[in-house]
């Protein structure tokens, strides 16, 4: 479970790293700012476990990290951007559709989402 990023640091040797950086940054506090569970950031520490990505951007913004990182530490692609003008070209696209054909849409969009119980291959 301890996949490296381009940095050459598994998840867990970042949060250790981050933590050396501020003693203040307990497992309890990264907890508390992620949202989580103190066992759920036990397990990532101890490479038990790898974090969804919805747990890896939330870990991201505890740490303070960039998201590129905390993903690629954790063996996760991270979401890519959206911009104004690739947003607007999708809603456009939406909006031509059946309110049939949306609602398959957005199950497609939420089973895609949802898919983070492993890392998507690289």
């Amino acid at each position: 479970m301890n996949t490296v990023d381009e940095s050459g640091e598994t998840l867990p040797q970042l949060i250790r790293r981050v933590q050396e950086q501020d003693p203040s940054l307990t497992q309890s506090e990264i907890a508390r700012r992620a949202g989580v569970s103190v066992s759920a950031v036990n397990t990532w520490v101890n490479g038990e476990r790898v974090p969804s990505r919805r747990s890896c951007d939330k870990l991201a913004d505890a740490l303070g990290e960039p998201r590129e990182r905390v993903f690629a530490a954790a063996g996760r692609r991270a979401p890519g951007p959206l911009t104004p003008d690739a947003e607007e070209r999708v809603l456009e696209l939406y909006r031509r559709l059946t309110a049939e054909e949306q609602r398959l849409i957005e199950r497609q969009l939420a089973a895609l989402a949802a898919a983070d119980q492993h890392p998507w291959p690289a």
